[in-house]
């Protein structure tokens, strides 16, 4: 399996409320897996999957409150695949499963590429980061 093509087809980004102490999740989720049809592939099969990656901001000191702040990219991920990794996927979406040994590197992909996109969002919404940044902290210096 490759990964061969990746788009972000909507954004949604919304800050209604003002949040002191958010809980962030960060979530994907895959809404659908299809056949595609790629007229440069010989041997190997094309697979869409269409996903929504999303980071919600709620209340950490209310958790009743349904008031919270979103951003959310839905986009879609092409896979180049063998007939039988094709045949596998195929089976497995029918009861809303992706082969296990295949969905860590599909789900880092899109971590990478999602987060990217979230942060700058959330700059632009003065919006706590969902992931940490490294933080430097001074040295302490030994006198003998």
């Amino acid at each position: 399996m490759k990964i061969i093509g990746f788009s972000i087809e909507e954004i949604l980004a919304k800050r209604p409320f003002e949040i002191p102490k958010a809980g962030i999740t960060t979530d994907i989720v895959f809404t659908n897996i299809d056949k595609a049809k790629l007229d440069v592939l010989k041997e190997e099969e094309c697979l869409k999957g269409s996903f929504k990656f999303s980071v919600v901001y709620k209340d950490a000191s209310n958790k009743e409150s349904k008031d919270n702040n979103e951003i959310a990219l839905s986009g879609s991920i092409l896979l180049m695949v063998t007939k039988e990794e094709s045949k596998e996927f195929i089976k497995l979406w029918k009861s809303k499963q992706i082969p296990k040994d295949k969905i860590i590197p599909i789900y880092n992909y899109i971590l990478k590429k999602c987060s990217v996109k979230a942060l700058q969002l959330e700059e632009e919404l003065n919006l706590q980061p969902h992931i940490p940044f490294p933080k430097l902290t001074p040295q302490n210096t030994q006198t003998n």
